[in-house]
C-alpha cells in the first residue's frame, strides 16, 4: 500500500541545514504529544494496533522491514553465569528508538528531520482517520446504549463512569475523545511555530506555513470547514495547490480553482439546484445565483475567476504561448480561491 508522506511530497524542497538544539527539542515534543497525549500504547490493545500499522506504513515507505529491530537477542550475564536474552521490543519502543535515535551526521539534516515529521504527520492522519469513524458510528453507539438492558446483569463494553445514563457517557467520552485531539493539533502547531520551522499540519497533512496572519486568519479556518467527508474533494485539490506551490511545481493555481469548483458543484447538488444539463463551472455558478444563494456581482468575480485562471491553465495550449503566474499572482488565486470556499460553504 503506498502511503503519501511529508519526507516525499517535500524531497525537492530544503527545510532544515543545520541540527541544532531546537531541531533536537521539536523532535521530542513531537513524539511526546503523540505517545503522551494522542495514542499512549498501553491505554488499550487497539492503541497497539495503531503503532504496529504507522510503524508498518513508514517502513515499507522508507524501504526498510522495520524503523530500527524489531527483537534482541544477545548472550550476557545473570547471577554471573552465561545468559541468553531474546525477545520482541514493543513497537513503541521500536519507533522511539528510531525516533529519538542521536543524529549523527550520517545522513543529511533536512532527510533526518523530514522522516521524523513524516512519522508525525502519518500518525495524525491515521488517528484522525480513526475519530472520523469513531464520529460515524457514534449515532448507532448512542442507540446500542440507549437500548441496552441492564436488567439481565450484563456490563456494557468499556464502562464509562461519568454522571447520568450509559448513553450521556457515549456522548461524554466522543465529546472528549475529539477535544483532545484538536488541542494536540494546537499543539503541534505550535511547536512547529516556537521552531520556526514554518509548518502547520491540518487535515491529515503537515504543509508549509504562510505568514501568521494568513494562517491563522484564513487558511485555519478553511480546513476546519473542509475537514468533513463531504469536502473530500475540496480538501484535497486545495492541498495539492498548496503542495505545488511550496514545491514550485507547475500550475498550483489550478487546483485551488478546481477545488472551488468542487465546492460550487457540490452546494449545488446538495441544494437540488442541479438540473443535469450544465456544461462547466459557469453553469453551476448560475444555479447559485439564479436562486439567490450569490448575488449578480458575486457570479460575475466566479466566472471571471474561473475564465482567467482556471481555462487558461486547464486546456492545453495549442501552438500559443504556455500559460503561466507568477509567484504573487498564485499566492492571489489561491487565497481568492480559499476565501470563496469559505464564503459558500459557511453559507451552504
Amino acid at each position: 500500500m503506498l502511503t503519501d508522506i511529508f519526507a516525499e511530497r517535500y524531497r525537492q524542497t530544503q527545510l532544515w541545514g543545520t541540527f541544532t538544539q531546537t531541531e533536537r527539542r521539536l523532535l521530542v515534543q513531537m513524539f511526546r504529544i503523540f505517545s503522551e497525549q494522542v495514542c499512549p500504547f498501553n491505554a488499550h490493545d487497539d492503541n497497539k494496533k495503531f503503532w504496529s500499522d504507522v510503524q508498518s506504513r513508514l517502513s515499507m515507505e522508507f524501504g526498510c522491514v522495520s524503523l530500527s529491530p524489531l527483537s534482541y537477542n544477545f548472550m550476557g550475564q545473570f547471577n554471573g553465569k552465561p545468559h541468553h536474552y531474546y525477545g520482541d521490543f514493543t513497537m513503541d519502543d521500536v519507533c522511539q528508538t528510531w525516533f529519538l535515535k542521536e543524529f549523527d551526521g550520517t545522513e543529511s539534516t533536512d532527510r533526518f528531520v523530514k522522516e521524523r515529521v513524516s512519522f508525525i504527520e502519518l500518525a495524525f492522519r491515521l488517528s484522525e482517520n480513526r475519530i472520523a469513524i469513531a464520529n460515524a458510528n457514534l449515532p448507532s453507539a448512542i442507540k446500542f446504549a440507549k437500548d441496552f438492558d441492564f436488567s439481565s446483569g450484563a456490563r456494557p463494553p468499556r464502562s464509562i463512569r461519568v454522571p447520568g445514563s450509559y448513553e450521556d457517557g457515549i456522548r461524554s467520552a466522543n465529546e472528549k475523545m475529539n477535544k483532545a485531539f484538536r488541542e494536540a493539533v494546537d499543539e503541534l502547531n505550535a511547536r512547529f511555530r516556537q521552531a520556526e520551522c514554518k509548518l502547520n499540519y491540518h487535515n491529515g497533512f503537515v504543509q508549509i506555513a504562510t505568514d501568521e496572519f494568513t494562517q491563522n486568519e484564513i487558511e485555519k479556518p478553511f480546513w476546519r470547514l473542509v475537514d468533513s467527508p463531504k469536502w473530500k474533494n475540496v480538501d484535497t485539490d486545495m492541498k495539492e495547490a498548496f503542495d505545488r506551490r511550496d514545491n514550485s511545481a507547475r500550475d498550483p493555481a489550478f487546483y485551488a480553482v478546481r477545488a472551488l469548483e468542487s465546492a460550487i458543484k457540490i452546494i449545488s447538488d446538495d441544494k437540488g439546484w442541479t438540473h443535469g444539463k450544465e456544461k462547466g463551472a459557469h453553469n453551476y455558478i448560475d444555479n447559485l445565483s439564479s436562486k439567490g444563494f450569490i448575488t449578480a456581482w458575486e457570479a460575475s468575480g466566479l466566472k471571471h475567476l474561473f475564465t482567467s485562471v482556471r481555462n487558461p491553465l486547464g486546456h492545453g495550449p495549442g501552438s500559443a504561448e504556455m500559460p503561466t503566474l507568477t509567484v504573487e499572482q498564485t499566492d492571489w488565486a489561491i487565497d481568492t480561491s480559499l476565501g470563496w470556499v469559505k464564503r459558500l460553504v459557511r453559507s451552504s
